[in-house]
């Protein structure tokens, strides 16, 4: 729910049956397995009929499916919405741009690699070039993650102007890693001030046990930062040596793709 601006209340949304909608697919998408009506009403709190109305409609529209077991109705998304995302990827000159670079990168680090916008507080992947191998990080076009919990947002983050970064600040998130710290405002100021002299940004078991990452920014002709990309590895291997050389091809290819945008 968005806030108000300097004020501890909600903002009351524009269109309160729109609010409902979304409110209702983002419960819908965030469950697994599938919700019933009453559990979707109560993990919503918004009124059985008005739960039934809004998933009948998702229904009809392929944005919902339901499974019926007995007597119970589950209902879940349906992969509609993944087509929705990834056409709206697809339009981006960042994903089209960076997709040679994030594969070069990928390949030369053994790492996967990401593109990724801010969207809001989040950050959205809109690209990846993945490694083989057994083991796959959890990213993916279309993941969203806390800006301030991850190489990608923090890479953004340090380059917006002052207008667009600091509602930004009310909305930090706190990581669930090993080496999360309490976060506020002033600290994440400091973090961000070294991202900018160092260029880029590094994120080490804040967001998950043993996963680090590194992102540069990416700018377009008017000098404003678009987006970012960066590498994923586990944290014993982005160290010393390994981070700079990591860091410095990132940054390199960042920098490539900016050009690639006009800067």
């Amino acid at each position: 729910m968005a806030m108000a601006a300097g004020k501890g209340t909600p903002e009351r949304p524009a269109s309160p049956s729109a609010d409902r909608v979304l409110t209702v697919l983002e419960t819908l998408v965030a469950a697994e397995g599938g919700l019933t009506l009453t559990a979707l009403a109560k993990a919503t709190d918004i009124s059985l009929a008005t739960c039934a109305s809004v998933v009948y409609t998702l229904e009809q529209r392929g944005y919902a499916a339901r499974r019926v077991v007995g007597r119970s109705h589950f209902w879940r998304p349906t992969m509609r919405l993944y087509d929705l995302g990834a056409s709206l990827v697809r339009q981006g000159d960042l994903a089209e741009i960076a997709g040679p670079h994030l594969r070069m990168l990928a390949d030369e680090l053994k790492m996967p690699a990401h593109a990724g916008v801010l969207d809001g507080a989040s950050v959205v992947y809109v690209a990846k070039a993945a490694t083989s191998g057994f083991i796959q990080f959890d990213t993916y076009p279309g993941k969203v993650s806390p800006f301030n919990l991850t190489a990608l947002g923090r890479a953004i983050a340090a380059h917006l102007p002052e207008a667009d970064l600091d509602p930004l600040l009310s909305r930090l998130t706190p990581g669930t890693g090993p080496k999360a710290k309490r976060p506020t405002a002033r600290a994440f100021r400091a973090q961000l001030a070294k991202v900018r002299q160092a260029g880029y940004a590094v994120e080490d078991e804040e967001e998950e046990a043993e996963i680090a990452c590194v992102a540069a920014p990416v700018f377009n002709a008017e000098g404003r930062v678009v987006g970012s990309i960066g590498v994923t590895g586990f944290s014993r291997e982005l160290v010393k040596r390994r981070l700079a050389t990591a860091a410095g091809l990132v940054v390199g290819r960042a920098g490539e793709i900016s050009a690639g945008l006009g800067f």
